[in-house]
């Protein structure tokens, strides 16, 4: 696996020598026409902790497997912080170091479900995997204005606060996240502050390349303007499904992605349009049976690992805008993969349908409060299904037969964001106000996994989330 710290060790001679060469006159506030970072000093862009205390109820289980819900319920609880730095070295490039740590468990082990109800288990994923601070993001982000005009950018988590050409050309590089740059969504992108359910704060039929915490290496390539946007990415797959070891040969194995984002009216209607496509050395599901059938043995997807199989598929994410400046609004995802290779890197869904929506506190004078609730759909490919009817297992799912039907989701949530004092009186907090939000959450799955056999689940959970 290529070495992160090497990765910035070679850049630094770089960005002594840019950041040494820019000129700090420029003043955001002033010049609108020029990109300009409020600072070109090393920037404390963001910090959280993100506390999840979840409860899985008894479900009906007349079978089960090693990968099944525990049929007798389950309570666990998990626990994320992470620090974000930023550097705007110049107008036109910028520098991003993330450092997370990842404590806990999901409940059932984190397996069971292709929609799982805590997404920040995402980041941990495989048993095993040391509980420490470990480097997540590390990358360079460069920014070629086309012409005259800038739009003013807030601090954020990886966003250097300051005014960036409307319309450019933008090149990152380095340790990513697939899903920082494809498949936003305004209402329904973040685990940590909106819905938690994997089907809804992402598209899981995008089979996106990353390590069992999430993130890989790459490279996103994109042209962005107030109207239109495409980009595209390229990004290292793991070496076997769901492992923390990543390939290091992008002929060899790597995730293909192309999105188009289109905005054209003053509605605010965002329509994103994914295309991706997956080279690994992954399983095929027809394969797996036949050699199963040949030899009288229960198919095994990992058995039939071959080097230059493939999974493409497609995706569209539509928002809404209603009223309240876009707080209130609604979003809907379709999601469809080919289902014929492994599920290999993010979850075991072929097909997906969500919808669901955000509701302002405003109306009932909370202002910053929000209420949540969404729908998802999921389902398999026929190989896939007949796979796991046969007795075969994946990464998250193995009931040990299938009577197959779609995986139903519904979440509901209310996030009550809590004043927080020194943020008015002290200096610190008036530069990094600390938001403090409390969510209660809850979750009903009909026919988890894929049976109609077993359950409904219900789960209940409340998260405490803090950040600068």
């Amino acid at each position: 696996m290529p070495k992160r710290s090497s990765t910035l060790g070679r850049l630094a001679g770089w960005i002594a020598s840019a950041w040494a060469a820019q000129a700090l006159a420029c003043d955001p506030t002033v010049d609108l026409q020029q990109p300009c970072p409020e600072s070109n000093w090393p920037t404390l862009v963001g910090a959280q902790y993100t506390f999840v205390r979840q409860h899985q109820s008894r479900l009906d289980s007349p079978y089960q497997g090693r990968l099944s819900l525990d049929p007798n319920g389950d309570t666990e609880q998990t626990h994320t912080i992470g620090l974000y730095l930023g550097w705007a070295l110049t107008s036109w490039a910028q520098v991003y170091l993330d450092t997370e740590k990842f404590m806990g468990a999901g409940v059932s082990g984190s397996v069971g479900l292709g929609g799982l109800t805590n997404g920040d288990v995402v980041r941990e994923g495989a048993a095993g995997l040391p509980k420490v601070f470990y480097i997540a993001r590390q990358y360079v982000r460069l920014m070629l204005p086309l012409a005259p005009g800038t739009t003013r950018v807030e601090r954020g988590q990886d966003q250097l606060a300051g005014t960036e050409a409307a319309t450019r050309l933008e090149f990152k590089f380095g340790a990513l996240a697939a899903s920082d740059d494809f498949d936003h969504n305004r209402y329904a992108s973040s685990t940590r502050t909106q819905f938690m359910n994997w089907s809804l704060w992402d598209n899981t039929a995008w089979d996106y390349a990353a390590d069992t915490r999430g993130y890989t290496y790459g490279a996103v390539f994109g042209f962005v303007s107030p109207r239109w946007s495409l980009k595209y990415g390229a990004y290292l797959m793991p070496s076997k499904a769901n492992g923390q070891e990543l390939e290091n040969a992008p002929r060899r194995a790597r995730g293909d992605n192309l999105e188009l984002t289109l905005s054209p009216a003053e509605s605010g209607t965002v329509l994103r349009l994914l295309a991706y496509r997956n080279l690994a050395r992954m399983g095929d599901y027809r394969e797996a049976l036949r050699v199963a059938a040949e030899t009288g043995a229960v198919p095994d997807i990992v058995a039939d690992d071959r080097e230059g199989r493939h999974k493409y598929g497609f995706g569209v994410n539509v928002e809404q805008p209603l009223a309240d400046d876009g707080e209130t609004g609604v979003f809907a995802r379709v999601g469809w993969n080919d289902g014929n290779t492994e599920s290999f890197a993010f979850t075991e869904v072929d097909r997906l349908l969500s919808l669901g929506g955000q509701l302002s506190g405003s109306h009932w004078t909370r202002t910053a409060d929000r209420v949540g609730a969404a729908l998802a759909v999921e389902g398999l490919s026929g190989p896939h299904r007949d796979y796991l009817a046969a007795g075969g297992s994946g990464f998250l799912l193995g009931d040990g037969t299938l009577t197959y039907a779609h995986e139903q989701i519904l979440e509901l949530y209310y996030r009550a964001q809590l004043p927080w004092p020194l943020n008015d009186s002290s200096v610190v907090f008036q530069k990094y106000p600390l938001k403090l939000q409390v969510t209660p959450d809850f979750q009903y799955v009909r026919n988890p996994a894929y049976n109609r056999g077993r359950g409904p689940a219900k789960f209940w959970a409340v998260r405490f989330h803090l950040e600068l």
